[in-house]
């Protein structure tokens, strides 16, 4: 697909989050940095964004409106990037109205298409579009970081907050900065060399040392339409497979199959993507509890695709401390988000 974009994407979304920056259309929430590891050393960035405690709670007295505001439907000027292609447009580009990383911004389809359906051709043509041009624009001048993340949240255990079909885009150079010594990302790792390979799954590697079911593929140099179509179905069948397992053998009433009447998915899942792969984790929880050595609790801990950039964020400085100085606290929350490794059929490479 070709974007047909007026300047480059990167200049257009840069302009665009420096204006609506200045003028107030979007609110930046700074966060502190540190690298944390899981008990097997697999780095993960841990953020501390106080503003995320002072966020007012809906105030349930009174009757919610019927329908809740699309922000995909007709976004504000100050933060509407391009339509794309930019003639007769099926997606949209538009930023994050409240980022915690500089210049994120969104995919959305222009018609509105569901979060809990499964993506389509077309989604994974634009997204990739997006994800190749950002790295031919400045790839060859700023080293290989000048990259794009895009992730995607469906069901409700993913993190998904908006029922308008849509997946994310977060610059890899504004996530790693002068703090991330000894981090990258999560899913570049999956499919590194030395990792493992599925016996079931052919193609779809995954991680030692990290405690829940996850799938990873490497994409072709020059993917068409076609191979992204079926790379993704390949790892949301292997998915739901772990998810189907999982609940055969877990007690039950523990995790059940979504609902699937108009077309939904019947499992919650993670997707990201960069230009050299793609990777999916199935979900049994949006988060799990954070607790004290005397086991009362400090709040709780939650995951979106972001998790597949080996990133998470915590609100208070109790939990930000909590996780610094003892790395299981992160593993049982791993393992509590997702399917146990047990799931997966692996053999090493």
């Amino acid at each position: 697909m070709r974007l047909d974009l007026s300047k480059p994407l990167s200049e257009l979304v840069r302009a665009k989050y420096a204006a609506a920056k200045s003028n107030g259309a979007l609110t930046f929430s700074p966060t502190e940095l540190s690298i944390i590891h899981t008990p097997s050393g697999i780095p993960f960035q841990l953020r501390y964004c106080p503003a995320l405690a002072k966020k007012p709670k809906p105030d349930n007295s009174k009757p919610s409106p019927e329908k809740k505001p699309d922000p995909f439907e007709d976004p504000s000027e100050d933060l509407l990037v391009s339509g794309i292609p930019t003639k007769e447009p099926s997606h949209i580009l538009v930023l994050n109205k409240y980022p915690v990383i500089a210049e994120h911004f969104i995919i959305a389809t222009k018609s509105n298409k569901k979060q809990t359906h499964l993506l389509e051709q077309d989604d994974l043509e634009a997204t990739y579009a997006c994800l190749k041009t950002w790295e031919q624009e400045g790839g060859a001048q700023h080293g290989q970081d000048k990259r794009l993340f895009a992730f995607f949240n469906s069901g409700a255990h993913s993190g998904a907050s908006q029922p308008h079909r849509h997946l994310q885009f977060l610059p890899v150079d504004s996530m790693n900065d002068e703090k991330s010594e000894g981090w990258e990302l999560l899913m570049d790792q999956m499919i590194s060399a030395g990792c493992a390979v599925s016996t079931e799954y052919p193609g779809f590697r995954s991680l030692a040392g990290l405690p829940f079911t996850h799938f990873a593929a490497r994409l072709p140099h020059e993917p068409t339409a076609e191979q992204l179509y079926r790379t993704y179905n390949g790892l949301y069948k292997a998915s739901a497979d772990a998810v189907r397992e999982y609940i055969r053998k877990a007690t039950p009433g523990t995790l059940e199959l979504h609902d699937t009447e108009g077309g939904a998915s019947p499992i919650s899942y993670n997707l990201s993507l960069t230009t050299s792969a793609m990777a999916m984790v199935p979900r049994r929880a949006e988060g799990d509890s954070l607790r004290r050595p005397d086991g009362t609790e400090v709040g709780d801990v939650a995951f979106n695709g972001t998790l597949l950039a080996g990133t998470l964020m915590v609100k208070t400085e109790e939990e930000w401390g909590l996780l610094k100085n003892d790395p299981s606290h992160l593993d049982s929350i791993l393992k509590a988000i997702g399917i146990p490794t047990e799931a997966a059929s692996t053999e090493r490479l």
